[in-house]
């Protein structure tokens, strides 16, 4: 017997997706995921695990609420470690106490995770506190996706002191606002609607109970809504962070191998974009072949690192083969700042960093100190450009070129995500492809288009895409870029 998680996703960046939720995630087989829950937070799930899209558009489901019940049992009892996730949180609206009373009839194992709840924080990116001192002392939240049916007591709600939250309401917007009207609240009383709250199609209406029906129109205002009544809706525009950052409706695709993505994808998401990681390359390393020069390393004057990976690729071989790298005497040249940070990171400072992140710069910086004879080791890809290798044997340079690890497609169980991108990054002409062969190249055409540099602007030329290339390559090149 199995074990389900019912796992709160958080209102809809996968930001604010709990620690606990990404470790319990990385232990389940099986995947249900719905609408709300977004597809962006599959990137913390294992890419063995069994997916099923649980989607619930309105007027559209694809699983009733009795199918996905049966699906947790029955993928529970084939031994299945069954990760449920919902959106915001499971027990607050989402139907979650339901899917837990089906496992306890079956004697099924489960945990709740709890999440962040979007009525709270898809205000909070909204720049509206749902609580205030002497403004608003409580909050009162309510669902509102079949109001005239539910029986709400306006005469009620429209007494209590504090701030009033309607989730999925968006269709019922009228009756609510002419529900609290006709129970007494003041026609000019503040109302907000926040749509697609913490992400890149965020969207605010703001107006009053008289008028936000109209101001919600004329703003493209749809589900999923949250409708918030009261004075604290009077901050919306001091309290504005969020839609104040210089990257703040933008989604933007990163297409890089899983562990080179975290640092951009963490600054782009600190100036308010959301971020897509489509890993278009996975690194597949290659132990064997530094075995070939395992005798040599004491001879080679200069250690060429062209990558982060290179870089990793070359302490994993030395690693596996039980390889002393007190062996290797010579001095290390890196490219570009982050492979030197890589190389710090390892207890090494190369004598010099080439600024121009190509084969081009690399040689160009290292030219000078090279004479007739240096033996010289590149650990790198095996799908490397020749350019550098080529020019150090042309001034007499002995050039040992090692495969260190190779570049493969990527696996992305959240392939879909890239459909909601409107800007995708590439920063190599292996990203250009394998996205080309993940994604189709209509859907490239789709979207803004960023070239690192001249070696990945050349793929792209020769696939007749436009875009734009960064005048410096590396991060802040590209945070540039978007900005600009």
């Amino acid at each position: 017997m199995g074990k389900v998680y019912l796992i709160g996703g958080g209102p809809g960046s996968p930001d604010l997706i709990t620690l606990r939720a990404i470790k319990v995630l990385r232990e389940c087989t099986a995947i249900l995921y719905d609408r709300l829950s977004g597809s962006e937070i599959l990137k913390y799930v294992n890419a063995d695990a069994k997916l099923y899209y649980c989607g619930k558009e309105p007027g559209c489901h694809y699983k009733t609420q009795e199918e996905i019940n049966d699906t947790l049992v029955k993928l529970a009892k084939e031994g299945h470690i069954v990760g449920r996730i919902k959106g915001g949180d499971p027990y607050i609206f989402g139907r979650g106490g339901e899917e837990a009373l089906d496992l306890i009839e079956e004697n099924i194992d489960f945990e709740v995770v709890p999440g962040i709840t979007s009525p709270i924080a898809a205000l909070n990116y909204g720049g509206i506190p749902v609580t205030h001192r002497k403004i608003a002392q409580s909050f009162h939240v309510f669902t509102a996706k079949s109001a005239a049916g539910l029986n709400l007591d306006f005469d009620t709600i429209a007494k209590l002191k504090g701030t009033l939250i309607f989730m999925m309401g968006y269709e019922q917007l009228g009756g609510i606002c002419n529900g609290l009207i006709n129970a007494g609240l003041g026609v000019d009383t503040p109302v907000a609607l926040v749509m697609s709250g913490t992400t890149s199609n965020q969207k605010k209406a703001v107006g009053t109970l008289k008028d936000i029906t109209e101001k919600a129109k004329e703003k493209g205002i749809s589900n999923p809504s949250i409708i918030v009544v009261g004075e604290v809706v009077k901050f919306n525009d001091k309290l504005n962070w969020f839609e104040k950052l210089p990257l703040f409706g933008r989604n933007i695709c990163i297409t890089r191998s899983k562990a080179q993505s975290k640092e951009i994808s963490d600054e782009l998401s600190k100036l308010g974009a959301s971020v897509t990681e489509i890993n278009s390359i996975a690194i597949k390393a290659d132990t064997e072949n530094i075995k070939a020069v395992k005798n040599k390393l004491e001879d080679y004057k200069y250690i060429l690192l062209t990558s982060i990976n290179g870089v990793e690729m070359l302490f994993n071989a030395l690693y596996h083969n039980n390889i002393d790298i007190r062996k290797i005497k010579g001095e290390f040249i890196s490219i570009g700042d982050a492979t030197t940070k890589a190389l710090k990171a390892k207890g090494i400072i190369p004598t010099l960093t080439a600024e121009e992140f190509t084969g081009e710069g690399l040689f160009k910086a290292i030219e000078p100190k090279v004479s007739s004879g240096d033996k010289i080791l590149i650990p790198r890809s095996k799908k490397g450009r020749d350019y550098i290798v080529n020019e150090l044997r042309n001034i007499g340079a002995e050039v040992d070129d090692i495969p260190v690890y190779d570049t493969v497609i990527g696996e992305n169980p959240n392939l879909i995500s890239f459909d909601n991108c409107d800007t995708v990054i590439f920063t190599s002409p292996s990203t250009v492809e394998n996205m080309i062969t993940l994604a189709g190249i209509d859907k490239i055409k789709e979207k803004s288009i960023i070239s690192i540099g001249p070696i990945t602007s050349k793929a792209l030329n020769i696939h007749q895409l436009s875009y734009i290339e960064c005048d410096k390559i590396g991060t802040q090149g590209i945070i540039d870029t978007l900005i600009r």
